[in-house]
Parts: structure tokens; C-alpha cells; sequence
């Protein structure tokens, strides 16, 4: 009796982990979503400020549906458009990212990339992204430059370590970026400096969400951080959270809207909207892009 309790247990258990595996990996994963924010940083009698950030696309030539999601964003009439990098997982994934983009490549834009646009992805075991001192295994060379090239050409501005004023709703806003630490291209020192008084608005840009980058821009003074990388954890336990976030940033911030620790700044991290190719699930974290609607103070 006992043995057969046994062998009923092991089965249900394996079909209970089989069936949550197909849930991750066909449903959720394709469970697109839009959050959307109130971010107190304007100054008061304000209007508001609509930013669209997205993040982590991991592109592949055939993902139609994600690129025909996002395209749909610009019902959202966003004033600004922040892409935080990781958008290909393909040498042939830039038709499927401007696919997706198009649409909002006449709405003021700018970018940084993450390590998944120079460097395509690799097969892993997932448990890795739980050891913290894990070696970086890179793929084959991908279109970074072209990508890069149909941004700018559009328009919009390159902040891999670069700073710019731009305007957006009507409103004058200077932004700080870097270049992915998350594979040591940063090099925050050659932007760094106080804020531009003069402008409206100051926001700070990378992938990885370091605290090395976060502490920088945050003591120069801009009062909104944007960052992605994290994928929110992409397997997370239901009432804890994320179990990592990839790099040293705290895993209670893995997504979302928080205060920058020991500074006036927010720190806006999104979940991003793919998966590593190898690894294509997410549990208890849906795939996002978030809206994030600027208030007064």
C-alpha cells in the first residue's frame, strides 16, 4: 500500500510539474501585458508626461504576434518612447524589431543596448542564473550596427554612453545613458555631471541595473532611472517574487517603480517582453511594457 502511495505521489507531482512547464512555456510567455505607472517627478501645476518603456524584446524573425503587441502600443499615444536594449536573439531578428517599432519611430525615441544586441544567445543551463559569480558565454555577432544605424536614422537618440536634450511633449528633457555594464561596455565617467538646470526633465537610461551606474546618474541628480534586464526574475515563486535579477541590483526591485536607496531618484524597471531563447518560459511574470504617466511631485 505504501509503495503504491508512493508511485501515485511521483505521478502526480510530475504532472502537476509537466502541466505548470506548458502553462510557462506556451501561455504565459505570450501573456503580454501593459502596466501602467503614476510617476511623481514633475514639477508642480505640471501636465503630464506619457513615457512608454520597453525592454528585453528578444526578437526572433517568426514572433509576429509580440511584434504585431507592441506596434499596438502607439494607441497608448505616448509623448516619449525609451527602448532599454536586449531586442534580438537573431542575426535575422531587425525586420521583426522594426516590425514592432515602426509605428512609434515618429514619436521622439532614444535607446541603449544590452548584451543580446551585439551577441547572440548561447545554450545554458537556467540554474546558472542563480550563481552570482557565473562566467558570460557569447554567441555569434549580431546586427548591432544596422539596428543601431535604423534607430538613429529614424530619428532617435543613441545614449550608449552619451547624453543628449531632447524635446518631448512639449517639454525639454535631458537624458544620461551608458552602454551595457552588464558586459563592462559603460563608461559612465565620459557623461557624468550635474543636471542641466534648464531642462524640464532629467532621466538616466541603461540595461543592467547596476548600482554602480544607479548611484552615479541618481548623485548627478536625474530624477528618473530607467532600466531592464532583470526579465522581473522571468521565473518568480507566487507571494515571494524573483529568486535573481541577474546582477547585484536587490531582488524586492527586480520590476516596477521604487526609490533609488540614499537618493531623491526613481528607478523604473521593466520585466521586459522575451525570453532567453533557450529558456522560453515565465511563471509568475507575465512578459510587460509599461506606461508611465509623469505627475507633480
Amino acid at each position: 500500500m505504501r509503495k503504491r502511495s508512493l508511485i501515485s505521489a511521483a505521478a502526480t507531482l510530475a504532472a502537476v510539474g509537466g502541466a505548470t512547464f506548458a502553462y510557462a512555456s506556451l501561455i504565459e510567455r505570450n501573456m503580454f501585458t501593459l502596466r501602467r505607472f503614476d510617476v511623481p517627478v514633475l514639477e508642480p501645476d505640471a501636465e503630464p508626461l506619457r513615457i512608454l518603456h520597453l525592454s528585453d524584446l528578444h526578437m526572433t524573425p517568426d514572433q509576429r504576434r509580440k511584434q504585431e503587441w507592441v506596434a499596438g502600443l502607439i494607441g497608448t499615444d505616448p509623448d516619449l518612447v525609451i527602448v532599454t536594449g536586449d531586442n534580438m536573439a537573431s542575426p535575422y531578428a531587425i525586420p521583426g524589431v522594426l516590425r514592432a517599432l515602426e509605428p512609434f519611430l515618429d514619436v521622439p525615441g532614444a535607446f541603449v543596448f544590452g548584451s543580446n544586441d551585439y551577441r547572440g544567445p548561447v545554450w545554458k543551463n537556467p540554474l546558472q542564473y542563480l550563481l552570482p559569480d557565473r562566467d558570460y558565454v557569447q554567441g555569434v555577432d549580431l546586427p548591432a550596427d544596422d539596428l543601431r544605424a535604423a534607430l538613429t536614422d529614424a530619428g532617435w537618440a543613441d545614449l550608449n554612453n552619451a547624453r543628449t536634450v531632447l524635446k518631448a511633449g512639449g517639454r525639454s528633457i535631458e537624458l544620461v545613458g551608458v552602454d551595457d555594464p552588464h558586459i563592462e561596455r559603460d563608461d559612465y565617467a565620459s557623461v557624468a555631471g550635474p543636471i542641466n538646470t534648464g531642462a524640464d526633465l532629467h532621466l538616466g537610461v541603461t540595461h543592467s541595473p547596476v548600482s554602480r551606474v544607479l548611484d552615479a546618474m541618481a548623485s548627478d541628480g536625474f530624477e528618473l532611472l530607467l532600466a531592464g534586464h532583470t526579465h522581473g526574475g522571468q521565473v518568480c515563486v507566487p507571494g515571494y517574487g524573483a529568486l535573481t535579477t541577474n546582477c547585484d541590483l536587490p531582488t524586492r526591485m527586480a520590476k516596477g517603480l521604487h526609490r533609488w536607496p540614499g537618493s531623491d531618484s526613481l528607478l523604473h524597471v521593466s520585466a521586459g517582453l522575451g525570453t532567453h531563447p533557450t529558456a522560453p518560459i515565465r511563471f509568475a511574470c507575465r512578459p510587460e511594457a509599461s506606461l508611465l504617466t509623469l505627475i507633480p511631485r
